[in-house]
C-alpha cells in the first residue's frame, strides 16, 4: 500500500510520538528510509503508529551518555517520519517505507507502551523543514568529483545518470543518508540548522572520506 503526496501544517505535527533507536539511520525532512520490522516492540509500534497518524520518530542512542530506566540514552534531535509505504511478508514482518516529515528535540521521555519508547516532541525549532522548497546553492561539479573518490575509496557503485537526475536537495538528502558515515556524523547532518548547512557538512565529509577511508571487504551498491 502507498500514500499520497502530503503537505503537513505545524498543527498537524503530534506533541507525543513513538520513537525507534536504530544506531546509524538518518532520517531527514523528505528523505526516503525503508525498514524491516521484525522485533514484536516495533512491530506494536508500527501497527500503533498505522492507526494513530501513520507517523513515529528515528533517533539515534547515544552510546556517549548512560543508559537510563527505558534503555540506552538518545540524542536530543531526531525525525519525525510518516509511514508512506507498508507491506506484510508471510513470516509475520513489516515493509515500510518512512518519508521524513520535520526533525524535532526530545522535551521529554514518556512512559513506554507496549515495549517501545515514547517521547515528548519540540518541533519549534525545526519548522522551516515543513517547506516545500528550501533555498541551496550546491556546486554540483565538485560534489560529483568528491563523491567519485569518496565512492572508489570505500568500494561503493553508483548509478551516475542517477545522481545527475537527481535535484539538488533531494540528492543531498539522499547522500546524507545512505553514505557510510560514522553516528556522530550522521547526527551532525541531522542537526545542521539548514539544508545549505547539511550540504555544506556533505560536502566536506565527502572530501575527508575521499582521501582516508579505510577499503571495506567485499563493496556496497549505491542505486
Amino acid at each position: 500500500m502507498s500514500g499520497n503526496a502530503w503537505a503537513p501544517k505545524p498543527a498537524d505535527l503530534p506533541a507525543e510520538i513513538a520513537v525507534f533507536p536504530l544506531t546509524g539511520a538518518l532520517l531527514l525532512p523528505l528523505g526516503r528510509l525503508p525498514l524491516n520490522i521484525f522485533e514484536p516492540r516495533y512491530l506494536a509500534m508500527t501497527e500503533d503508529s498505522l492507526c494513530q497518524g501513520r507517523m513515529f520518530g528515528m533517533i539515534q542512542p547515544n552510546a556517549g551518555e548512560p543508559g537510563g530506566a527505558h534503555g540506552p540514552s538518545l540524542y536530543r534531535v531526531g525525525c519525525l517520519g510518516r509511514i508512506s509505504s507498508f507491506s506484510e511478508t508471510d513470516d509475520g514482518r513489516l515493509l515500510i517505507t518512512l518519508t521524513g516529515v520535520a526533525r524535532f528535540s526530545v522535551a521529554e521521555e514518556l512512559p513506554m507502551r507496549r515495549g517501545y519508547r515514547r517521547v515528548r516532541a519540540d518541533y519549534a525549532a525545526y519548522l522551516g523543514d515543513l517547506e516545500a522548497t528550501p533555498r541551496l546553492v550546491l556546486d554540483r561539479a565538485r560534489l560529483e568529483e568528491s563523491l567519485r573518490a569518496y565512492f572508489r575509496a570505500n568500494r561503493i557503485e553508483a548509478n551516475w545518470d542517477a545522481v545527475r537526475e537527481t535535484p539538488d536537495a533531494m540528492l543531498v538528502t539522499t547522500l546524507a543518508m545512505v553514505c557510510p558515515f560514522e553516528p556522530r556524523e550522521k547526527q551532525a547532518l541531522l542537526e545542521a540548522p539548514t539544508l545549505q548547512d547539511r550540504a555544506d557538512m556533505l560536502l566536506a565529509l565527502v572530501e575527508i572520506g575521499a582521501h582516508g577511508a579505510p577499503e571495506p571487504e567485499g563493496g556496497t551498491r549505491l542505486s
